[in-house]
């Protein structure tokens, strides 16, 4: 009743969350035991050109000149914070304060991609490959990671299109879009291409089969679009003749053909789809081109028009149903999705996410959330900038939060993920930027704040150490019970609550004792 009156979030008898608390807690202690009374104002300036070190002091000497309190010396430490515009490369460097660190609980921090590579020069076949890349990450990973999947040479490039109703969407290319728009149930097509300097049009080859339509009395064949587009790009204000699509074409099937002699490039008369003429050769493949207009393209010397389009130009490569069976149609059908799901199999105590994991997916670079973007000074507009965090400084406690609530748009869910946590010596030494700090970052556990149940309702309790007795106690409600060590690490952790060990007291080997820490915690109680 007391809290509610200073925050209505606390009021009632609703479940409600032990981190937000200790949040509003510790910082209604530093308001009100803050030894600046009168705050000045203090612009803190750009690098320039200044070292790191420098701009960190300066950032926290302007922190503590505000904010002054035994909070402040205790529990809070420094954020270096890194913007990268997309556009400009402009970097922005800032060091912020923190109180606690909040930690996503990401088994994995990459996401698994299939596609299925196209070597427009005819030397492979289509090839699968599945490549992990980040899941925060954006087109230039996943075109690095298939590159260097598919041995991707010098001279050659990839083009990502995604495949619907058995024509390209679209072309991923755009290398700083995230890889959130691309769903696990979507269906990619990469092709390698030779670079070309000169602006370039592209071309799809759409395959067809025949589809008797049994209802019309002339028993004309109609055409379905069937399997995977071929691409091949040309030159703009290049003059294409007939022979030159069709050797093309021809390149781009060799892999695909069961005999790849058998591949017959017949010279068409210009006589439109529609009538049905084929050569009556039939151990060859009669391979026959149209474009959009249902107009045979004939291999010929005639120049051929390729129109400018935005996506890519549109040709059909019409097969009857004789000459489907001398090709390995597999490579023509098969296009996996992106990701096919498996429920994740269930994690034992002895596969647990370690916490070094949680602690790395939260310094991850990331690119901002289209809500919160970035002004770029050099640009003069709003960018979605990646974002990378690096510890700076360190506080002499430190709490960490575990992310176990998830909240989106339709669900809210919580997460039971076992993590494993050390007790003793969590090392963070080589987790801090400050490369001239040559002090180790030697932490301890002390206490750790658990939660049981469900978004709906849960049960709190605490596992504490008594450093006087150095013996660890379990505080449930109104009951409180000796622990083993062994007892304190449960799925149930929520808040963890570390101290720092100093290297000196390693090395007389009081980093588990009383001793210092209460002479420590005396020094604290006196100011």
């Amino acid at each position: 009743m007391k809290l509610s009156r200073f925050a209505s979030q606390f009021s009632g008898y609703n479940q409600h969350d032990s981190q937000e608390l200790l949040a509003f807690l510790l910082d209604g202690l530093h308001e009100d035991l803050n030894r600046v009374k009168h705050r000045p104002y203090i612009n803190s300036g750009d690098a320039d050109g200044r070292s790191d070190e420098e701009v960190a002091d300066e950032y926290w000497a302007n922190h503590i000149a505000r904010n002054n309190s035994i909070i402040v010396d205790v529990c809070q430490g420094q954020y270096k914070s890194t913007l990268v515009c997309p556009v400009c490369g402009k970097v922005s460097v800032t060091f912020d304060p923190f109180m606690y660190l909040s930690l996503p609980l990401q088994f994995a921090s990459t996401r698994s991609v299939t596609a299925v590579v196209f070597s427009c020069d005819g030397s492979v076949p289509p090839t699968p490959f599945t490549v992990n890349v980040p899941k925060q990450g954006r087109c230039r990973d996943l075109l690095q990671a298939l590159g260097a999947a598919c041995s991707l040479k010098n001279g050659e490039k990839l083009l990502i299109a995604e495949i619907r109703n058995h024509k390209i969407y679209r072309f991923i290319d755009d290398p700083v879009l995230q890889l959130s728009t691309i769903s696990d149930d979507d269906h990619l097509a990469v092709y390698k291409l030779p670079k070309l300097e000169k602006r370039v049009n592209y071309i799809q080859f759409v395959h067809r089969h025949e589809d008797l339509d049994h209802g019309n009395n002339n028993s004309l064949t109609s055409w379905k679009p069937y399997g995977v587009p071929l691409l091949a790009q040309i030159s703009r204000n290049e003059i294409v003749t007939g022979f030159d699509i069709h050797e093309l074409v021809h390149k781009m099937l060799v892999p695909v053909l069961r005999n790849p002699d058998s591949l017959h490039l017949a010279v068409q008369s210009s006589v439109s789809t529609r009538t049905h003429s084929y050569h009556t050769d039939s151990s060859k493949c009669q391979l026959l081109l149209v474009d959009d207009s249902n107009t045979v393209i004939e291999k010929s010397n005639d120049a051929i028009r390729i129109p400018q389009s935005s996506l890519a130009t549109v040709f059909f490569i019409n097969w009857p149903k004789a000459d489907l069976k001398k090709i390995d149609t597999h490579h023509l059908e098969y296009l996996p999705e992106v990701f096919m799901y498996a429920p994740p199999a269930k994690r034992t105590r002895g596969e647990a996410l370690s916490l070094y994991a949680c602690l790395d997916a939260f310094l991850r670079e990331e690119p901002l959330v289209p809500e919160d973007m970035w002004y770029c000074p050099r640009c003069k507009e709003q960018r979605q900038a990646s974002k990378k965090l690096d510890l700076w400084r360190l506080p002499e406690v430190l709490v960490i939060h575990l992310k176990r609530f998830s909240f989106s748009r339709s669900t809210k869910q919580k997460l039971e993920t076992f993590v494993n946590f050390p007790i003793h010596d969590l090392d963070l030494t080589n987790y801090i930027a400050n490369k001239k700090t040559s002090e180790r970052q030697i932490y301890e556990l002390y206490a750790v704040s658990n939660h049981y149940g469900n978004m709906a309702s849960g049960h709190y309790t605490a596992h504490i150490k008594l450093v006087d007795e150095n013996r660890w106690y379990n505080f449930d409600d109104s009951h409180v019970a000796s622990i083993d060590e062994d007892e304190v690490k449960t799925a149930a952790a929520y808040v963890l609550f570390y101290r720092r060990v100093r290297e000196q007291d390693i090395a007389r080997g009081t980093s588990n004792g009383s001793q210092l820490y209460a002479k420590r915690s005396h020094g604290y109680s006196h100011r």
